[in-house]
C-alpha cells in the first residue's frame, strides 16, 4: 500500500508541465511558480491509471477489485467507492457504495455509479452533484453521463445556492448540463421560492455559472407614474466569444411597447456598443418614438485612435417620458455627438482633430435653452517638452470651425427657424515657457507666454436680432496678441502636532501667484463657448477669469494669496483635517467683460474658505465657502458630514447654495424689477441603515429651498434572507420638468446563483445613496480547482 502512495505522488509530480516551463533558479534562492491553470490532456489511451486500494486482487479475465478506500486516478479525473471493479482493457468500471466521480472540478456522488474512461459515459443512481466551476449543486433520481461535457439527470432539483438550507430550487422531470456551453436546459421545470412556486416554464434555460450564454433572461417588472405597468423581457443572445447582443421588448401600459436591442463588439483593437429603442406609436402622444447611440474605438496602429460617440432622440420629451430608473436620465438637456481622431507622437507631440454636435432638449414648461455651438470641425495641435534643460515649454494650437444651429422644434415657436448666433472660424495659439525652481520645502516659477487668436466671423446683420451694440459693425477678420506673464511660489512647513490626542503632523503651507496680463479691446470679437469661470480655489490661481475657448482674456495685475494647513497620521500619513483660505488681490479695474456684462471695480475678491476632516475613521465632515468681501453674504457653499459605524449603515446630508450668478459674478448689474432670481439651494439625506438583523433601510431626500419643493425621493426596504435570496422594494418620486414629476416603484427578488426577477434597482441606490452597499455578501468566483481530489 505504501508502495502504490508513492508512485501516485511521484506521477502527480511528474505530470505537472508548469513546473517545467519555469527556469531554474540558482541555489538558495526562491523562484515563481505560475498560478494555477489548466494544461492540455494527452490523449485517453496514454493516460495511465493509478489503483488504491486497502485489499486489490485480480482474477483470470484481467478484472481488477478494489476493497475498502478504493480508487481509480487518472490525470483526467477521479473515481472513488467502497467497491471499485475495474477493467484495464475497456476502462470500464463498476463501483458499489459511496460511488464519486469527479472530472474538472465537478463531483457526482452516488450509491453505484458505472463509468468507461475512455468514452467517459456513465450513469449514476440516486446522484447528488456538485459542479465546481459554478458553485452549483443537486440532486436526482438517476443520472446518465452522455459524455465527458453532457449530463442528462432525471426527476431533478437544482439550485445555484452552494450553501446550506438553499431557499430556492428549480424541480424538472428532466435536465440537461451541457458543461461546455455553461447551460442547463430543464423540461418543465419549476422555480421554488421557500417552497412556493414562482415560475413554470416547459422549457427552462438557465447558466451553470458567470459565463454568457444565450436564452431569455430573468424579466423585470415595476410600474411608474408616466408609463404604467411595464415588463421588460430581455432575450441575450451569446453570438461568438468577442459579439453579442440583447433584445428588450418592454411593455409599458400607458404607452404600448418600446424594442430594445443592445449590440457589443470587442475586437483586437478595437470596441464597439449599438443601441436602440423604437416605439411604433405612443399611445399617450400618437407618435413614433425612438433613440439611437453608437460608440466604436479603434487603434489605427502608427499612434492613431478613433473614436465614435453618436446618440440623438425622437423628441424633446423621451427621457422624461420614458425614464423609469432615476432622474440621471430625465434631467438630459444636451446630447453631445462626437466623431475624434487622435495622434501621438511620443512624448512631445500630439494632435487631434474631432467634429462635435449637440442636440439640445428644450422643457416647454421652463425657459428656452440657447443651442451651444457645433463644432464642424476642431483640429488641436500641442507641443509640450518639460524639463528642457530646466524649462518647461508648452504650446497649445487649436483652429475651429463654429456653427450655430438653428432651432427647430415646437416647444418654443418664437424661437423656431431663425438664426440665433454668428459662425465663424477661430484660430488660437497659447505658447508658454516656465521655468521652475525647487527646492525642499519651497518652489518658486515664473512663466511667460503669448496667445495669438485670429477670427474669421460670418455675423449675419441682416438675419440675427438681438446683437449686443458692441458687436454692430465689426469687420469679418479680426485679430488678437496678448502677452501672458505670472509668478507662482509657495513654502511647506512641518512641525510635530497632537490631533485628538494622537500624533500628528502639522503642515503650513502659504501660496502666491502674481499674474499680469496687460490690456487689448476685445469687445467686438464674438464669443463662441466662452463663459465666467466658477471662483473656487483652483481657479483662484488660474489665468484667466473666463473658461471655455477663451474668446476673452481678462486684464490683470492681480495677486492671489493662499494659505492651507493639514494634519496628517504620523504612522500613515492619512489627512485628517485640512483648512484652506484664498483671496484675490486686484491692482487694475476689469476692463474685458462679456457681452452685457458689467465690469468688476472692487479691489478685492471674495473669500474663499474650506474645510475638510476625517474625525474619526467612520466620520467626516466638508465645508467649501464663498462670501462677498464686503458685506460678508454668502456667495456659494457646499456642505456636509456622513457616518459610516459599520457596513450596511451610513448617513450623508448635504447642502449646497449658489447665489443668482448673474449677482455675485457681476454685484453691479441692475436686474429689472420682475426679473426672477435663479439661486439655488439644496438639502439633501440619504441613508442606508440596519432596523433589524436582516431588515435594512434605504433613503433619499432632496428639498429645493429656492423652489419650495421636493426634487427627489427615494425610500425603501430591503431584506437579506438565509439560503442565498435578498428582497428589495424602492419607490422613488422625482422631478422630470419645472412642472412635472415621475414615480416610479421598484421590486426585487434576488437569487444568489440565478438571478434576480423584477426591476433592478442597483445601480439607482449606488448612485444617490452614498456609501450603499449590497446587503448580500458577494459570492467568489469558482474554478475547477474549488475542489481538488
Amino acid at each position: 500500500m505504501h508502495w502504490i502512495s508513492r508512485i501516485v505522488l511521484v506521477s502527480v509530480f511528474m505530470s505537472a508541465p508548469a513546473l517545467a516551463d519555469q527556469p531554474m533558479a540558482p541555489a538558495g534562492e526562491l523562484r515563481m511558480v505560475g498560478s494555477l491553470r489548466l494544461h492540455s490532456v494527452p490523449r485517453d489511451d496514454d493516460l495511465p491509471a493509478f489503483l488504491i486500494g486497502d485489499d486489490i486482487s485480480r482474477d483470470a479475465q484481467g478484472r481488477v477489485s478494489l476493497r475498502g478506500n478504493a480508487q481509480v486516478r487518472r490525470l483526467d479525473g477521479v473515481v472513488k467507492g467502497d467497491r471499485i471493479d475495474y477493467l484495464p482493457g475497456t476502462g470500464d468500471i463498476e463501483v458499489a457504495g459511496h460511488g464519486l466521480l469527479m472530472r474538472d472540478g465537478s463531483i457526482v456522488k452516488g450509491p453505484r455509479l458505472r463509468y468507461n474512461t475512455g468514452t467517459s459515459r456513465g450513469a449514476v443512481e440516486a446522484p447528488e452533484f456538485w459542479l465546481g466551476a459554478s458553485a452549483g449543486q443537486g440532486r436526482a433520481a438517476y443520472a446518465d453521463l452522455l459524455d465527458r461535457r453532457h449530463m442528462r439527470l432525471d426527476d431533478v432539483r437544482y439550485t445555484g445556492w452552494n450553501g446550506p438550507d438553499p431557499a430556492w430550487h428549480i424541480d424538472a422531470s428532466q435536465v440537461d448540463l451541457y458543461l461546455d456551453e455553461n447551460e442547463g436546459v430543464a423540461r418543465h421545470g419549476v422555480l421554488r421560492f421557500k417552497g412556493v412556486p414562482i415560475l413554470y416554464s416547459p422549457y427552462l434555460s438557465f447558466p451553470l455559472g458567470r459565463d454568457r450564454k444565450s436564452g431569455f433572461l430573468l424579466p423585470t417588472y415595476g410600474t411608474s407614474s408616466n408609463a404604467g405597468i411595464e415588463l421588460t423581457t430581455p432575450y441575450y443572445l451569446n453570438l461568438a466569444p468577442n459579439y453579442d447582443a440583447t433584445l428588450s421588448p418592454r411593455f409599458m401600459s400607458k404607452r404600448g411597447v418600446l424594442l430594445g436591442a443592445e449590440f457589443r463588439h470587442l475586437g483586437q483593437r478595437s470596441h464597439s456598443e449599438l443601441f436602440g429603442a423604437y416605439i411604433m406609436r405612443d399611445r399617450q402622444t400618437g407618435d413614433k418614438r425612438w433613440l439611437y447611440s453608437v460608440q466604436h474605438t479603434q487603434n489605427l496602429g502608427g499612434g492613431f485612435q478613433a473614436y465614435l460617440d453618436a446618440r440623438k432622440v425622437s423628441d424633446d420629451n423621451y427621457f422624461r417620458d420614458f425614464s423609469s430608473f432615476g432622474m440621471t436620465d430625465a434631467a438630459i438637456t444636451y446630447m453631445p455627438s462626437q466623431a475624434l481622431l487622435t495622434w501621438s507622437g511620443g512624448p512631445h507631440l500630439s494632435a487631434s482633430l474631432q467634429f462635435y454636435t449637440y442636440q439640445t432638449l428644450q422643457d416647454a414648461t421652463g425657459t428656452f435653452l440657447a443651442p451651444p455651438y457645433n463644432k464642424l470641425p476642431e483640429l488641436h495641435v500641442r507641443a509640450q517638452h518639460y524639463n528642457w534643460n530646466g524649462f518647461d515649454v508648452v504650446s497649445d494650437n487649436t483652429a475651429t470651425r463654429f456653427m450655430a444651429p438653428i432651432y427647430q422644434g415646437d416647444a418654443f415657436p418664437a424661437e423656431a427657424n431663425r438664426r440665433l448666433m454668428p459662425n465663424g472660424l477661430r484660430m488660437t495659439s497659447y505658447t508658454s515657457v516656465a521655468r521652475p525652481f525647487v527646492w525642499p520645502g519651497a518652489y518658486i516659477t515664473p512663466k511667460v507666454g503669448l496667445h495669438l487668436s485670429q477670427y474669421q466671423t460670418d455675423w449675419f446683420y441682416d438675419s440675427i436680432q438681438g446683437l449686443p451694440p458692441e458687436l454692430l459693425g465689426q469687420p469679418d477678420s479680426q485679430s488678437r496678441v496678448l502677452p501672458i506673464s505670472s509668478l507662482d511660489a509657495g513654502l511647506t512647513f512641518e512641525r510635530q502636532a497632537s490631533l485628538f490626542g494622537n500624533a500628528a503632523i502639522q503642515t503650513l503651507e502659504p501660496r502666491l501667484y502674481y499674474l499680469y496680463v496687460p490690456y487689448r479691446d476685445q469687445s467686438g470679437l464674438p464669443v463662441f463657448d466662452t463663459g465666467m469661470a466658477t471662483f473656487s480655489y483652483q481657479q483662484a490661481f488660474d489665468e484667466n477669469i473666463f473658461s471655455g475657448g477663451w474668446d476673452r482674456i481678462a486684464n490683470a495685475n492681480q495677486l492671489t494669496a493662499g494659505l492651507t494647513t493639514r494634519w496628517l497620521d504620523a504612522d500613515t500619513g492619512f489627512e485628517r483635517v485640512s483648512l484652506s483660505v484664498a483671496q484675490r488681490f486686484y491692482f487694475d479695474d476689469q476692463k474685458v467683460t462679456l457681452p452685457s456684462q458689467t465690469a468688476r471695480k472692487a479691489s478685492e475678491s471674495d473669500y474663499l474658505l474650506g474645510a475638510h476632516a476625517a474625525l474619526t475613521d467612520k466620520f467626516s465632515v466638508y465645508f467649501d465657502g464663498q462670501f462677498d468681501h464686503e458685506t460678508s453674504k454668502r456667495n456659494r457653499i457646499s456642505a456636509g458630514m456622513r457616518w459610516a459605524p459599520k457596513r450596511l449603515a451610513t448617513m450623508a446630508l448635504a447642502y449646497r447654495y449658489e447665489r443668482d450668478p448673474n449677482l455675485y459674478t457681476d454685484p453691479y448689474r441692475i436686474l429689472p424689477p420682475d426679473a426672477a432670481l435663479q439661486s439655488h439651494e439644496q438639502i439633501s439625506f440619504s441613508t442606508q441603515w440596519p432596523l433589524s438583523a436582516r431588515w435594512f433601510g434605504v433613503g433619499r431626500y432632496d428639498y429645493s429651498l429656492a423652489e419650495k419643493r421636493n426634487t427627489q425621493s427615494i425610500v425603501g426596504l430591503e431584506y437579506r434572507g438565509e439560503g442565498g435570496w435578498a428582497a428589495r422594494t424602492v419607490l422613488q418620486r422625482y422631478a422630470v420638468s419645472s412642472e412635472k414629476t415621475n414615480t416610479a416603484l421598484f421590486l426585487q427578488l434576488e437569487l444568489t446563483g440565478l438571478g434576480a426577477l423584477g426591476t433592478d434597482p442597483m445601480s439607482l441606490l449606488s448612485e444617490r445613496i452614498t456609501g450603499y452597499q449590497s446587503v448580500n455578501t458577494p459570492v467568489s468566483d469558482k474554478t475547477v480547482f474549488e475542489r481538488y481530489e
